[in-house]
């Protein structure tokens, strides 16, 4: 019997409801490797790894909203004399107005075999400094959050480009069939400019950023919906091999269908999810002692999880501090950075430790940054009155980088002396992006995508790899 394309959408869509699938969301988005026989062949890549990777996967702890190079990784006692006079320097040019410098309200203190110094705000993470690599030289593009945080995650302020998770995975593919290859974790909402952040852009959606919110501790909560549970595995195991006739015959109807591939693998992905899913993401199996290890917070939980899900092959897991940017302190950062930086803090120490002790640190690269950093002139009210925060700073921030083959116990490039300014080895994201491709084993001058004539790829036209902080 004939049927409208609109009448078997619709029938497509309520046969998928007996599973889950509604419910399931970005979930179904993640089947990396056995997409490759559905691509075009001018999409598929030529044979990698390009040389022989250090790592194998990437956790990404995104400090959202632009944390303070200055009260965390980068100490300046120079500013701190000019506590509340004029810098003998001119303010630069950031999104509001700033008026005297602004001396940080926290002590730093040497840790480790190789001394760095790191802010009393992260002592956990001071405690493991020797497996950390803290880029001091930083920069980037752009003032605003939006366009930043698109170049951190994309390389690009403005273009539709693919994150740079959706790029390893469209490469790499995952490790683990039953689970998506990229996932994205933050509790309570979307960050600004939400699935952006993770999005697959012009490379086929099946490498889109999996979100889940990690606020609840409910497993069933968390991933909603993936298990069945008013029908058995056989019976939904027909219901899928007909579904995916269907899909198929449709496809094959219309041509090539990126969108129509990705929901056929889909399907077959939320299926074998249903089992490794809830696995993966309940850290009740987690003894106790680890639970002690990490902490009880929202990103204790989160960063538990995201090793949970590194240890089965996920191959990229970001890790965002919260929705919206909780970082962007303009005003009384004191508080609100020692606040957040309560909330992480012991969990990073936590999972560089975990990840050491289990013999994975060396194949999983864990880097930890914001999409900028902040002023060191206070920023100033209508009324010109200090606000006792900072505003944003793309000329300078830190990046921290450990495991994965990169040095650790090492500090690479510096700021200026009121950390207005990336002076010594200047880094940028680009050059980030190109060293964490390096070391997963691909050259980022050779990863392209082509795509409305031309040849795409995560670092733009820039990116160098840093090749004195590789171990």
């Amino acid at each position: 019997m004939a049927t409208s394309h609109s009448n078997r959408r619709s029938w497509l869509q309520q046969a998928g409801l007996g599973l889950g699938m509604l419910g399931l969301g970005s979930l179904l988005e993640a089947d990396s490797e056995s997409l490759a026989s559905d691509l075009p062949s001018t999409a598929k890549l030529n044979q990698l790894p390009h040389h022989p990777p250090r790592a194998k996967r990437v956790i990404h702890i995104f400090f959202n909203g632009g944390a303070s190079h200055l009260d965390t990784f980068d100490p300046k006692p120079l500013l701190n004399q000019y506590d509340g006079r004029p810098l003998p320097v001119r303010n630069l040019e950031t999104e509001n107005m700033t008026g005297r410098a602004f001396g940080s309200p926290f002590k730093f203190k040497k840790y480790g075999e190789s001394g760095i110094e790191v802010s009393e705000l992260f002592p956990h993470v001071g405690r493991v400094i020797d497996d950390v690599c803290v880029i001091r030289s930083m920069h980037t593009n752009s003032v605003t959050h939006t366009p930043s945080l698109m170049m951190m995650n994309s390389g690009d302020l403005v273009e539709s480009t693919p994150a740079m998770g959706s790029w390893v995975t469209y490469g790499l593919g995952s490790e683990n069939q039953s689970l998506p290859g990229f996932v994205v974790l933050c509790p309570r909402g979307l960050p600004v400019a939400g699935s952006n952040n993770w999005r697959s852009a012009f490379l086929p959606s099946v490498y889109q950023g999996t979100y889940v919110d990690t606020n609840t501790t409910d497993v069933e909560r968390l991933i909603a919906n993936v298990r069945n549970r008013k029908i058995g595995t056989l019976q939904q195991r027909r219901q899928i091999d007909l579904l995916q006739q269907l899909n198929t015959r449709h496809r094959e109807s219309r041509g090539v269908d990126d969108a129509l591939s990705a929901r056929i693998k889909s399907y077959e992905l939320a299926f074998r999810m249903q089992a490794a899913a809830s696995d993966a993401f309940d850290i009740s199996q987690e003894p106790a002692h680890i639970h002690k290890m990490y902490g009880e917070s929202t990103n204790a939980r989160q960063i538990l999880i995201a090793r949970r899900l590194v240890e089965r092959g996920v191959r990229f897991v970001q890790i965002w501090h919260g929705k919206g940017q909780p970082w962007d302190n303009h005003q009384n950062l004191e508080k609100q950075h020692r606040y957040h930086a309560q909330e992480c803090d012991q969990a990073i120490g936590a999972l560089l430790m975990d990840l050491k002790q289990r013999g994975l640190l060396d194949e999983t690269l864990v880097f930890f940054c914001g999409e900028f950093g902040r002023t060191p002139t206070a920023e100033l009210s209508e009324e010109g009155k200090s606000t006792k925060g900072r505003d944003h700073n793309p000329y300078a921030f830190t990046a921290c980088l450990a495991g994965g083959g990169i040095r650790g116990g090492m500090v690479y490039g510096a700021s200026d002396e009121f950390g207005y300014r990336a002076v010594e080895n200047r880094t940028h994201v680009h050059d980030l992006h190109a060293t964490i491709l390096h070391q997963l084993g691909i050259d980022h001058m050779r990863f392209t995508y082509r795509y409305a004539g031309r040849d795409f790829r995560l670092t733009n036209l820039g990116g160098n790899v840093l090749q004195d902080i590789l171990a």
